[in-house]
């Protein structure tokens, strides 16, 4: 049973946006952390020192472990992005400036 089986919800059409490449499935009103989650991708950027992968944390915008770069801009906090269609999420490397000259 799909979450929105239990809450009788009858969300629009499905629509797809890309993640390093993959086509992911998006239900209208998804956070990009939300449909990151729901393809089993847990981390989708690196710390500037060490590499550590991060994913979403505290899902609220506060511990800005979610970043990602959607649609060519670094730094932008997943958990508070609503997908559109079409959009391009990358995995974040570092700050997120590599190759804009920062």
């Amino acid at each position: 049973m799909k979450p929105s089986d239990l809450v009788e919800a009858s969300p629009g059409a499905s629509f797809t946006i890309t993640f390093d490449g993959r086509q992911l499935d998006v239900l209208p009103g998804q956070s990009i952390a939300a449909v990151l989650w729901s393809a089993g991708i847990l981390a989708w950027r690196t710390t500037r020192v060490g590499g550590r992968p991060r994913g979403a944390f505290c899902g609220i915008g506060q511990c800005y472990d979610c970043l990602a770069t959607v649609n060519g801009r670094p730094n932008r906090r997943t958990c508070l992005i609503t997908a559109r269609p079409g959009d391009t999420v990358t995995t974040q490397e570092g700050n997120g400036h590599a190759g804009f000259g920062d």
